[in-house]
């Protein structure tokens, strides 16, 4: 497959030191898909990064919730099933900082996520569910239409959680979607059927990044 330049675009999920080796809520050889990325990146001329970007005390961590432990859940008031984790990315926090190895001047817009207290956001396209039971859009879909795109690749951490929610939207706002799927890795690898199944009911395709950067094409 070829990159388009002009209407394709790279989604770089959460390449942020808390997901990394070392941090709070460290995903396994999540470090091992850093260089891959940032030797792709060149090839498009669009780059979204997304950050995790949470207050301190968000709903989303355990310790926002009394008696609760990381990687339990809980049911939100408004319905919604609510995963709890570690603290992690908190604003302000080295933990919520971009690893360098994604240089800046490959990256053409960075979308920060999860800043408000009471609602979580996996997806780079739209929050949670809110109290009253409405998915507010980040604006990242029209923002990519007003540039041409047509295609989404994406990439990063963690393929279970925060690339799976923002393929599956990408998909759903009517751009072809691509799952990386050798530059990804998951919190939980051994659910790796499901999330394939999910993602391809839900029209998501499934390519390895090593093939795209063998037919770049750089100008």
């Amino acid at each position: 497959m070829r990159i388009d330049r002009s209407r394709d675009a790279l989604l770089v999920v959460d390449l942020q030191h808390d997901f990394l080796p070392g941090g709070t809520l460290a995903v396994r050889d999540g470090d091992a898909v850093i260089a891959p990325i940032a030797e792709l990146a060149p090839a498009f001329e669009t780059v979204v990064a997304t950050q995790d970007f949470h207050p301190p005390h968000h709903v989303s961590f355990a310790s926002s919730h009394p008696g609760k432990k990381p990687f339990e859940s809980v049911v939100l008031p408004n319905g919604a099933k609510q995963e709890l984790w570690p603290d992690h990315c908190v604003q302000g926090t080295h933990g919520a900082h971009i690893h360098p190895g994604l240089p800046d001047r490959a990256v053409t817009l960075i979308l920060r996520k999860g800043t408000r207290r009471d609602v979580d956001s996996y997806s780079a396209f739209r929050e949670t569910a809110s109290a009253a039971g409405i998915r507010a859009t980040t604006g990242l879909a029209a923002w990519l239409e007003a540039r041409g795109i047509r295609r989404v690749f994406a990439c990063g951490l963690a393929r279970d959680f925060c690339v799976r929610w923002s393929a599956v939207d990408a998909a759903e706002a009517g751009f072809e979607t691509f799952v990386l799927d050798d530059l990804t890795r998951a919190v939980f690898p051994e659910n790796r059927a499901e999330i394939d199944a999910e993602l391809s009911a839900r029209g998501v395709f499934r390519i390895r990044g090593e093939g795209l950067r063998a037919t770049r094409g750089f100008p």
